[in-house]
């Protein structure tokens, strides 16, 4: 803008209204004169080696339509003799008009497109179009030497599994763009429409593939992880302090559940931000000792006992722990994230036959993309001897899901991952299909025919063999515990 020029104005400025009725005929408006704002145009903006001078702006009344009478013909005239550009600034139309001036150049030719201009857009779009070796080959040769470390080596972590094409395409794709803060028909942005098609297409994939009724369950499928779905448990049903109890973690439990070192350490967040206080396995057997449970839950109290763990080869006692839960009044949470693929393949008990809430990773046996997922019961509470009703409103009604929901977003986190929600779709249809039965089963034979191997040789398995998809082989007696990793590593076996 230059303020210090006083010439005659050859550059106005005018807003015209969006009223649809065509204006009734009135005599021409005047200009309200202000010569004190000008529009001086850069001009690097076109290749001349003479400045743009200084255009003053005039600020026009309401746009009226040329009339043809004799009245107007000066008025017909001077628009004739101006050029127009239309624009709008906020959602207002407004209209940029330059007198015609023969020895200048149109408006729109003021600002002509800069040499080289076109061929940068190119080079923008074919930058953003580049495949991964191209854009990246340093990490591409990484990603590549790791494809076939996995398709080289024997892969034996209990925690991993190899997902299927159509995954990893969802997880490759273009709903990684979008920001979905919120739930379906719930969003904080706009756009959503098909973001909602897909989480609800996913919530009823969730509970066929474990054969439950959304009268009863409800599912939230927008966690990050496992660790992420337990402590949004918590944080929705406990106060800081409250109690939790869950198998101890060297008895084959999960740091979520809370831990903290023989020394004090508090591990987890979960014992940072809860009080914790573990049960453990019987240590000749391996087996859970469910009296030493009984007992400890009856003496601490917990307000959430959880069943569940990340290295427990054998079944879990669900209607024990519904008994023990029953008696000291603490909500049953079962996190059954190693094996929710034999549990939906029914090669295992289920636990929604006993449990208020079960939790769960997405990535293990259930073969789908790497996050979380939360099922808590929802309607009325059956109303049995002894049970009490200290988890829900007055008409005893389960109130998990207004609370879990609410704990995951926005208390823990922001927008979900919507790729990942895709993905976790695909697999829970795969879930459902004969094949995937017959993948489980399989997944099963291998374990129980390493086991038998492993026994042959005269070595020392926890618990004496396995009922799921994992094997502890207990190298105490041998002293291997610090190279047994390096020898692993030697033979490619992870």
């Amino acid at each position: 803008m230059d303020l210090s020029s006083h010439t005659q104005s050859g550059l106005s400025l005018s807003f015209h209204s969006t009223n649809s009725s065509p204006p009734s005929p009135t005599p021409p408006k005047t200009m309200i004169a202000d010569d004190s704002i000008s529009l001086q145009i850069d001009s690097s903006y076109c290749h001349s080696p003479n400045p743009m001078p200084s255009k003053p702006l005039q600020l026009l009344e309401e746009r009226t339509e040329k009339l043809h009478s004799g009245n107007n013909d000066e008025r017909v005239d001077k628009d004739d003799e101006q050029e127009e550009v239309e624009f709008s600034i906020l959602g207002h139309p407004m209209c940029l008009k330059r007198q015609r001036d023969c020895q200048s150049l149109p408006f729109t030719k003021r600002f002509a497109v800069e040499p080289g201009l076109e061929s940068r857009r190119a080079g923008v779009r074919a930058w953003g179009n580049q495949s991964l070796p191209l854009a990246d080959p340093e990490i591409f040769d990484i990603m590549e030497k790791e494809k076939q470390r996995q398709f080289k080596g024997i892969e034996l972590i209990a925690s991993e599994n190899f997902v299927c094409r159509a995954v990893m395409e969802a997880l490759g794709s273009h709903l990684t763009n979008k920001y979905s803060e919120g739930y379906p028909g719930a969003r904080y942005y706009t756009g959503n429409q098909y973001i909602d098609q897909i989480e609800n297409l996913c919530f009823e994939r969730a509970l066929k593939a474990f054969d439950l009724d959304s009268d009863n369950w409800g599912v939230n499928v927008q966690p990050y992880s496992c660790t992420s779905a337990n402590f949004a448990v918590y944080t929705g049903l406990l106060l800081p302090g409250d109690r939790i109890m869950g198998l101890d973690s060297p008895s084959g439990g999960h740091l979520s559940h809370g831990y903290h070192t023989p020394g004090g350490k508090k591990v987890s967040a979960a014992s940072i931000f809860f009080e914790s206080f573990p049960y453990k396995v019987n240590p000749q057997t391996g087996y859970i000792d469910y009296e030493k449970l009984e007992e400890k839950a009856m003496d601490y109290r917990p307000k959430i006992l959880i069943c569940g763990g990340s290295s427990y080869p054998r079944e879990w006692d669900y209607g024990r722990f519904r008994q023990i839960a029953d008696k000291c009044g603490a909500v049953l949470m079962c996190d059954m994230a190693h094996i929710s693929g034999l549990i939906a393949a029914k090669e295992l008990a289920s636990p929604f036959d006993y449990c208020d809430i079960v939790t769960s990773t997405t990535h293990k046996s259930l073969r789908g993309p790497r996050g979380g997922i939360i099922f808590f019961r929802r309607g009325k509470k059956p109303r049995k001897q002894g049970i009490p009703l200290n988890h829900g409103d007055a008409c005893s009604n389960y109130d998990f899901e207004e609370r879990i929901n609410f704990a995951v977003h926005p208390s823990l986190q922001g927008g979900p991952h919507n790729n990942h929600i895709a993905a976790l779709a695909i697999a829970l249809k795969q879930v459902a299909t004969p094949e995937y039965k017959a993948y489980m089963q399989q997944v099963k034979k291998n374990a129980q025919a390493l086991a038998s191997a492993l026994l042959r040789r005269k070595c020392r398995l926890v618990t004496g063999g396995t009922d799921n998809h994992l094997l502890l082989w207990d190298l105490s007696t041998l002293g291997l515990r610090g190279i047994l990793a390096f020898i692993f590593s030697l033979c490619k076996h992870t």
